[in-house]
């Protein structure tokens, strides 16, 4: 089952971005506190949006979604940008990750957006095979570049 996140749902995401940090070997730089996502999902002005995926026999959350609205200037429509999709091991194979993309999938479709994106690491076969599985397509054309930490800073100053 998928349904939408609620604000008593904020600890468990919290933790399993931790686990996905951890997952994708970067776990030190998983520094969001809960009260950063409470705000960023349930604030006044909410920047970030969730899905939640539950057991089906338990009810109990075993993976998530958290995406917001980006906007393509080409075509003149919103998007949706997943930032992160992450399902519990012992619960993967159950159709939860697949089940959260359609929902996101049906949810652009529903409002008129023009796509759905998202980044995968170049060393997570599993997930590049489960994404072109569902008909999604590389970008490799494109490059994505950061500024964080100092560079932000730096960059900021100018």
């Amino acid at each position: 089952m998928i349904r939408t996140a609620v604000a008593t749902d904020v600890p468990v995401v919290h933790a399993m971005i931790r686990e996905l940090a951890e997952y994708e070997k970067a776990l030190h730089e998983a520094k969001a506190t809960e009260e950063q996502l409470h705000e960023a999902l349930f604030g006044e002005n909410p920047a970030l949006f969730g899905l939640i995926a539950e057991d089906d026999a338990t009810g109990e959350p075993v993976g998530f979604a958290v995406w917001f609205r980006n906007f393509s200037t080409w075509r003149g429509t919103h998007g949706i940008y997943l930032e992160d999709l992450y399902v519990r091991p012992e619960a993967r194979g159950g159709g939860h990750g697949k089940a959260l993309l359609l929902e996101l999938a049906r949810i652009a479709v529903e409002r008129g957006y023009s796509r759905v994106e998202w980044s995968v690491l170049d060393w997570n076969q599993p997930s590049i095979d489960f994404y072109k599985s569902i008909g999604a397509v590389p970008m490799d054309e494109w490059t994505v570049y950061r500024l964080s930490d100092g560079a932000l800073a730096a960059a900021g100053q100018r």
